[in-house]
């Protein structure tokens, strides 16, 4: 508790493709879920460090539509962990005056797990100290084909439709672009994961398995994130005529 920002320049968004649940659990002769169970340990211990380090906003990749080929045990196990992690958390993320969003399709869950996610949004739409965004049921590219259609909808033109004006029909309308993308356990891709939000942002590849994932991890990525030069597209000034 009380940590204080060390670096030059704190990533305002973070978000973390959260990998190798299943590796982890494999490695110690257990079952899938029960590394998705540690990994959702370590969701808690990582929303609360990066909060205290000085990140305003966080996204989780959680469960992906590509995700629903995966075993049907699996998936329920997951669904499940996402409810027991909002219902059990909710009142310590509000009093912390932590936002959550769910982010991604609402297309094929449950009612009871619509009502959820209803009652978590609501509950802590006006908190301003921390963002976080859960991506459950997400894909990038169903995300951009959901906010045209949205904008369509809405009245605009898609042919003449700007940049500001589309992204506030993104699940992430209203919160910064992605700064830093960290993906664990080793793997190196985007997985279909905030594509318009990371055009810029700068990626760092860890071989942590998520479960194992902790402040020294994410310090580490900081780090990293801070040796870049970030342009933006734009030439350095030694190159400026």
């Amino acid at each position: 508790m009380g940590r204080t920002p060390t670096y030059p320049g704190m990533p305002a968004h973070i978000a973390i493709i959260m990998d190798g649940n299943g590796r982890w659990a494999r490695a110690r002769h257990r079952p899938r879920v029960y590394g998705h169970t540690q990994g959702v340990k370590t969701v808690r211990r990582v929303v609360e460090d990066a909060s205290e380090i000085g990140v305003k906003c966080l996204t989780l990749y959680s469960f992906s539509t590509e995700n629903w080929t995966r075993p049907k045990a699996e998936i329920t196990a997951l669904f499940n962990l996402l409810r027991e992690y909002v219902e059990s958390d909710l009142d310590t993320l509000h009093s912390r005056n932590v936002r959550v969003r769910i982010l991604g399709s609402r297309q094929g869950l449950s009612a009871d797990l619509l009502q959820l996610i209803a009652r978590v949004e609501e509950t802590t739409k006006n908190n301003t100290a921390f963002s976080l965004n859960i991506a459950f049921n997400y894909g990038g590219r169903d995300e951009l084909l959901r906010a045209a259609a949205k904008a369509s909808a809405a009245g605009f033109d898609l042919n003449r439709l700007n940049e500001s004006e589309f992204a506030q029909f993104l699940d992430t309308a209203g919160l910064p672009d992605v700064d830093l993308v960290i993906r664990t356990s080793g793997e190196k891709r985007i997985s279909n994961f905030l594509l318009w939000q990371a055009a810029y942002a700068e990626f760092v590849f860890t071989d942590v398995l998520w479960p194992d994932f902790d402040l020294s991890d994410l310090q580490a990525a900081i780090s990293d994130y801070n040796l870049r030069d970030r342009r933006f597209g734009n030439l350095e000034p030694s190159e400026v005529a």
